[in-house]
């Protein structure tokens, strides 16, 4: 039996996610560039075939480090749902706090490594593009009030794209003050 099937044939989620691990690793380590398989494969612990039997291109792998990435953000999302309650303009605030908790350290070097991958192959970021547009529609349909729902989202991401790219100005306190002042956007609206 392949290693990376379990008893009842569904794949190993601990190889797939061995293999994701050490592809982000080395996309830290060298960029999405000079990411090859065989090293993927050495440093996972596998054989070349072991891998491709889970992933069978470098694009495949990419893509599940993409969806990875989606998940990851998702998850906070959803733990952080319980701590906010029922509050005006929920999504957005979820939506928030799991960015900025997210796009930081490994995930930041892994997610560069990702976008300059795309640059050669911009279909990777396709399921990107879908999670941003059906977010984008849910602060239009879910927010108490759309505007500051939309503004502040546009805030967020626009600091987390300045913070990944490290082109941020920002200091410590700026942060702060910025994601201070979008939560009261989102408390008290646009008049507010």
């Amino acid at each position: 039996m392949d290693q990376s099937r379990s008893r009842n044939g569904t794949k190993d989620r601990s190889t797939r996610e061995r293999i994701l691990d050490s592809a982000s690793e080395l996309v830290r380590e060298v960029g999405s560039g000079r990411l090859t398989l065989d090293a993927v494969a050495e440093r996972s612990g596998l054989s070349k075939g072991g891998l491709l039997y889970n992933f069978p291109s470098k694009d495949a792998l990419l893509q599940g480090m993409v969806e990875r990435m989606i998940d990851e953000v998702s998850a906070e999302k959803e733990s952080l749902r319980g701590s906010f309650g029922a509050c005006r303009n929920l999504e957005a605030r979820l939506g928030a706090a799991a960015s900025l908790n997210t796009r930081c350290g490994a995930m930041r070097e892994v997610a560069n490594g990702l976008l300059a991958a795309s640059a050669e192959n911009p279909r990777l970021l396709e399921p990107v593009r879908q999670v941003i547009k059906d977010q984008w529609q849910m602060l239009k349909t879910t927010s108490e009030d759309p505007a500051a729902a939309m503004i502040a989202w546009l805030a967020i991401e626009g600091l987390s794209s300045l913070e990944m790219h490290g082109l941020s100005p920002v200091t410590s306190k700026d942060r702060d003050d910025i994601v201070t002042a979008v939560y009261n956007l989102l408390d008290k609206g646009i008049a507010g």
